[in-house]
């Protein structure tokens, strides 16, 4: 039995799995710039939005954003976490936000809702993420989105929730 030269096993070593690998680390790669992050942000705060609105169930909206997602440009497993678990947990957060509202959830924009919504999950669960960057990504997509004066009704809430949620940090 002779050993092949290294020249004839790497061929037979580069197969599908190599080029899914490949695939999986450029997938890696574009989930770590802060661009993906924004972007699933942005659909999240779309799906909570059409829940809002519709009553649909979460399945069917997560299901109708992940057919349309670029995959290479969205961190589509957070994109998933926020949506579902910001609707999952939709009571609790409500009633984290209730205390900090100075008016009732019906006269709030529905936009600026499904961004406080969202905002106060991350700030609640995802305490990897520093407070600053949740407040300023609510604000950015308030800005973009929302009423043209939400952005500061949307910075007074997140700033007390803030307070409130992440007091260590703040210190």
């Amino acid at each position: 039995m002779s050993i092949k030269p290294e020249a004839e096993i790497k061929p037979i070593m580069e197969n599908k799995s190599d080029a899914e690998s490949k695939s999986s680390a450029e997938n890696k790669r574009a989930l770590q710039k802060p661009s993906t992050r924004k972007k699933a942000r942005r659909y999240a705060v779309q799906g909570i939005y059409q829940w809002q609105l519709s009553g649909n169930p979460i399945k069917d909206i997560e299901l109708q954003f992940l057919e349309s997602i670029n995959a290479r440009k969205v961190d589509i497993p957070y994109f998933q976490e926020i949506l579902v678990n910001t609707l999952s947990d939709i009571s609790e957060i409500d009633e984290l936000l209730k205390p900090v509202f100075n008016r009732d959830f019906e006269e709030v924009n529905p936009v600026e809702l499904a961004i406080l919504r969202l905002a106060c999950y991350e700030l609640k669960a995802r305490i990897d993420i520093p407070y600053k960057v949740v407040i300023n990504e609510a604000l950015e997509l308030t800005k973009t989105f929302g009423a043209s004066e939400g952005h500061k009704f949307v910075n007074g809430i997140l700033d007390k929730l803030a307070r409130q949620l992440r007091a260590t940090e703040i210190k």
